[in-house]
């Protein structure tokens, strides 16, 4: 009963997750990560030591994360079990974001098949590239790129989390998560002030994002494509996210990468594959696939470990 107890609100807040993904009148705290975020940026990132700056603001903001959780958690359980059970699913549940990435991903897919403007204007919604000069057959990457590089972000990442320090380490992940995405560019603007945060992001993710890999290989039956993934991974010019891209472009037998404008800089990312073969709806339904199954195995390893937990 205990057991049932421990591991019932992970599996009730994906079970909520796959069915209502993140209903936008829902009021959901990454939206408030990123008010504080901009706020603090915009107060902080100007004049000097704007590095230093930048550091002690993730620091306290992920260090401020975890405390509260762990306050909020805590207050509850002394009021009430259930109340603490409650906010457990409540949290976990604003954590996973693999519902609605994938609806978002489909959403692409369909509008590039009706007009390449109307694809352009769906995948700017889900990357942080400009999206006003791509190509369908770009459009189509952009989207696959993002679907893979966030089942690590938005579900292996923040499940890993959960397994390693609870719900509270969950939630941190995710304002490490927020910073990375909102401050961590190399640009002018940013690269100062941002390096801390990206820092952090990158060693966060930095397991998730090769178990992410060696999850969608396993699920897909093609654990032969490790050598693969490592080739190119290490290629990529972030350290993780080159991972989950590596193993979807294996399995897809696709080519990712190349030149992406952000906010009107050109970047070059190494290509992903050799494959420069054009990509349609099939294959978008096929990564969809393996991200499903690769949550699913995540979930069933972790529910194992609880359970392994428990006997020791």
């Amino acid at each position: 009963m205990e057991y049932v107890l421990t591991v019932a609100p992970l599996l009730l807040a994906w079970v909520l997750d796959r069915v209502v993904g993140d209903p936008l009148w829902l009021p959901h705290p990454v939206v408030l990560f990123g008010r504080i975020i901009a706020w603090c940026e915009h107060t902080f990132n100007r004049g000097v030591r704007r590095r230093l700056k930048g550091a002690l603001m993730a620091v306290v903001l992920v260090a401020g994360v975890w405390l509260v959780m762990k306050g909020l958690l805590w207050g509850a359980g002394g009021i009430s079990p259930w109340l603490e059970w409650a906010l457990e699913v409540l949290f976990i549940f604003y954590c996973l974001a693999g519902t609605t990435l994938v609806r978002e991903v489909r959403e692409v897919f369909r509008a590039v098949d009706r007009s390449l403007d109307e694809g352009r204007r769906q995948v700017a919604r889900i990357v942080g590239r400009d999206t006003q000069s791509l190509s369908a057959q770009e459009v189509r990457t952009a989207a696959l790129e993002t679907l893979s590089e966030n089942l690590s972000d938005g579900v292996i990442a923040p499940l890993f989390w959960y397994l390693v320090l609870g719900v509270p380490g969950m939630m941190a992940y995710k304002m490490v998560n927020t910073l990375d995405s909102m401050v961590g560019y190399r640009n002018e603007r940013y690269r100062k002030f941002g390096s801390f945060s990206a820092r952090m992001d990158d060693v966060a993710n930095f397991i998730p994002a090769r178990l992410t890999a060696l999850l969608m290989l396993l699920v897909s039956g093609r654990p032969d494509l490790w050598k693969f993934v490592v080739r190119y991974g290490n290629q990529h010019a972030s350290p993780n996210s080159g991972y989950p891209e590596s193993a979807l472009a294996g399995i897809l037998n696709c080519r990712f990468g190349g030149p992406h404008n952000y906010f009107g800089e050109e970047v070059w990312k190494p290509y992903i594959g050799s494959n420069e073969r054009m990509l349609d709806t099939a294959d978008m339904q096929k990564a969809v696939s393996v991200n499903r199954k690769a949550e699913v195995l995540m979930l069933l390893l972790i529910m194992l470990a609880e359970c392994l937990a428990g006997w020791s």
